[in-house]
């Protein structure tokens, strides 16, 4: 039986290496230009070609985002773009827009993967885009399983349904809003989100012609965040997305940290291996995507769940701290690391790995610089320390602290 894939965010070359070592059989990323996500980092041509190589190297797939809704403008140089993707051996590309899925499928052999900003919510349009070419479908996330298994079901040919399992959900129409745009002037659809559903919101009264007082919506004692949909999170879910049809599970999140790449798909990862070997989780799936950032979590659409409590939360929480990334794990049981968050002498800190060193503790017991000399404290910036630590680890993995109770 062939497994679902487990599709992760690239944003940067850090990201693309961390979600690989912790365990995608896919990721997706964008270029410079005709994505939507313009405020990642995201890859110059040549970095590319370089994380094409690096991931294909790893039997990882790389699918490259054109998902702007695009204006005449657009297609400048895009087919030459396009071009350079197929002459690298991109496994395929994400395309909302009719006018760029005509230009993929009559010009190149690229593979034609349909972007939920499409909003494919029926059987009928996801017809119309198997007929143009397509060769997956990355549903609207507004549709329930059912749905999602009528579609399956209708397509005869051999068409990939792709779903969203994790991260964050959109207030407007799987992703196609003008919030952005009328009050920040960045368009929404053209990369450049402002994101303004995560904004605190208050009322503006005019006491006066030239005054206007602002009185906060009262919610809770975070914050009042009204637009602000709790977190898609389906990790619960695998054998419902794999019974009525999804061949890729997809992970929101090109613009999160690497931390949050790694948490989420190490334990996506382990989700689906643990369903398909019929194994029972030995540690508990959500309390482990907690300790990253998140709004509390939600099932979104997918059980016809409409409730207005999947839209009353507050800020980004996390219950770990990231605090170094190991480099290299040394013969005496010490271990090279690069610093993140400051940490020092007798702290407790939790292993993220992608072996059985996954949430294994252990007190800092000895803090050594690169010249070998024993300190007290790592808080320079990607200083390099080594640490003595009784498990094995690898390059990649990440020790994390429990943060204090801020309340």
């Amino acid at each position: 039986m062939k497994k679902i894939e487990l599709l992760s965010p690239a944003g940067d070359f850090e990201k693309l290496k961390t979600a690989i070592h912790f365990g995608c059989d896919a990721v997706y990323l964008s270029g410079k230009k005709f994505g939507l996500r313009a405020f990642c980092d995201n890859f110059s041509d040549e970095e590319l070609i370089e994380a094409i190589e690096y991931a294909h190297y790893y039997n990882v797939k790389v699918y490259v985002t054109i998902n702007i809704l695009a204006h005449n403008k657009d297609f400048d140089g895009l087919l030459d773009y396009l071009l350079f993707l197929e002459k690298n051996q991109v496994d395929g590309v994400i395309v909302s827009d009719l006018g760029i899925a005509n230009l993929v499928i009559n010009n190149t052999h690229l593979e034609l993967h349909v972007s939920t900003q499409a909003n494919i919510t029926n059987l009928y349009s996801a017809k119309v885009w198997q007929n143009l070419g397509a060769k997956r479908l990355v549903l609207a996330r507004e549709l329930s399983l059912k749905e999602i298994n009528e579609i399956r079901n209708g397509l005869i040919s051999d068409v990939d349904i792709e779903c969203f399992a994790h991260g964050a959900m959109c207030i407007s129409y799987s992703g196609r809003c003008l919030l952005s745009n009328f009050l920040t002037g960045r368009a929404s659809n053209a990369g450049e989100c402002a994101q303004i559903c995560r904004w605190q919101f208050a009322l503006g009264i005019k006491d006066n012609k030239d005054d206007i007082s602002y009185y906060p919506i009262q919610e809770d004692n975070k914050g009042t965040y009204i637009l602000n949909s709790k977190d898609l999170c389906m990790i619960n879910y695998i054998k419902e997305l794999v019974d009525n049809g999804v061949n890729s599970l997809k992970i929101e999140g090109r613009m999160k940290s690497n931390y949050y790449v790694a948490v989420v798909t190490n334990a996506y990862r382990r989700a689906i291996d643990n369903y398909y070997n019929n194994k029972t989780p030995t540690f508990d799936y959500i309390e482990e995507l907690k300790k990253t950032s998140n709004r509390d979590f939600t099932t979104g659409f997918y059980f016809n769940d409409t409730s207005k409590e999947n839209l009353n939360t507050s800020k980004v929480t996390e219950t770990y701290k990231y605090v170094a990334v190991v480099l290299k794990q040394l013969d005496d049981n010490y271990i090279l690391v690069e610093h993140r968050n400051k940490f020092k002498l007798n702290d407790e800190l939790e292993i993220l790995s992608n072996n059985d060193s996954f949430n294994k503790k252990f007190i800092v017991s000895e803090i050594l610089d690169e010249n070998k000399n024993p300190i007290d404290e790592v808080k320079k910036i990607k200083q390099r320390v080594y640490l003595k630590c009784p498990y094995k680890v690898s390059k990649f993995d990440i020790l994390r602290i429990k943060k204090q109770d801020e309340n």
